[in-house]
């Protein structure tokens, strides 16, 4: 049995297909929501940039196949061409600002990589600011006051500024959780692999990263070097065992991987102050 697809609509606003005709458009979530018992149908806009802010209520939205929960002060980023659905809760009460393209080019003249920054579809936390900008948005959209597109054009940059600044954040959140978690996983490797030995690019390679990458990991981390976290777990091991056991320093060595006994000697004397002979005499 053949099951047709039905291919995802590209819309200017939702439902409607004609170019949009102001310098940007603002509704509440219900105008459009409403008429389509609060669900909107996975869809995209090729030439126009949404941000959504829930004031009130909820639902979950569909951002290129990855569902999001919407909650109150939930903001919501739907570049160009991502393709996004809703389903809100009943009475869901927030507001959508549509940026066309030739507005977005206009306020992001000079802005750098802020536009690629932007092209990315997700749900932020909006703080009183934004709330504050996109009801100042809807206040001056609903209203034919003198010089209205001059403070839309103004409101719409500081709202895109806003977002920006929130991407940016949730981008460093996401760098350090990363971070943090190869910090972990090396430090796990240690433990298995510490009496054999292995150097910084073994270590490395087993996390798929490079070198110099993981002493700079483990120096923001714990303001140590690789190399040097990687020796101070053979030397802890080495004073339990000298303090702990009765094994003798040419048995302690050879089970912490050392061929030579006195090169074990030299490296804790080195490490310690103090020989192995002399620290165990100290304990």
């Amino acid at each position: 049995m053949k099951i047709e697809m039905s291919p995802i609509q590209s819309f200017s606003l939702f439902g409607e297909s004609t170019h949009l005709p102001d310098v940007l458009h603002c509704e509440t979530i219900a105008d459009r929501s409403v008429l389509h018992d609060w669900e909107l149908a996975p869809h995209r806009h090729a030439r126009l940039h949404q941000v959504l802010l829930i004031e009130a209520g909820g639902g979950t939205a569909t951002l290129d196949g990855k569902k999001e929960k919407l909650k109150p002060g939930a903001l919501v980023n739907v570049p160009p061409g991502h393709v996004h659905a809703f389903k809100f809760e009943r009475n869901t009460h927030g507001w959508v600002t549509t940026l066309a393209d030739e507005l977005m080019d206009e306020l992001l003249v000079g802005a750098g990589t802020l536009r690629t920054e932007l092209d990315r579809a997700c749900v932020l936390s909006a703080d009183a600011f934004m709330l504050q900008t996109v009801q100042q948005i809807w206040r001056e959209f609903s209203t034919q006051e003198k010089a209205r597109a001059l403070v839309l054009r103004g409101l719409s940059g500081v709202l895109l500024g806003w977002v920006a600044r929130e991407l940016a954040m949730l981008s460093s959140s996401l760098h350090q959780q990363t971070d943090s978690a190869l910090v972990q996983k090396f430090k796990d490797l240690i433990e298995l692999h510490f009496t054999s030995h292995w150097t910084v690019s073994q270590y490395a390679q087993a996390l798929s990263i490079s070198p110099t990458h993981l002493s700079r990991l483990t120096k923001a981390a714990n303001g140590t070097s690789a190399i040097r976290m990687i020796e101070a777990r053979v030397m802890r091991e080495a004073r339990r065992n000298l303090a702990y056991t009765n094994l003798s320093i040419a048995a302690i060595a050879y089970s912490l991987g050392y061929a030579d006994p006195a090169y074990f000697s030299r490296v804790f004397t080195k490490d310690a102050g103090v020989s192995p002979k002399a620290f165990r005499a100290q304990i």
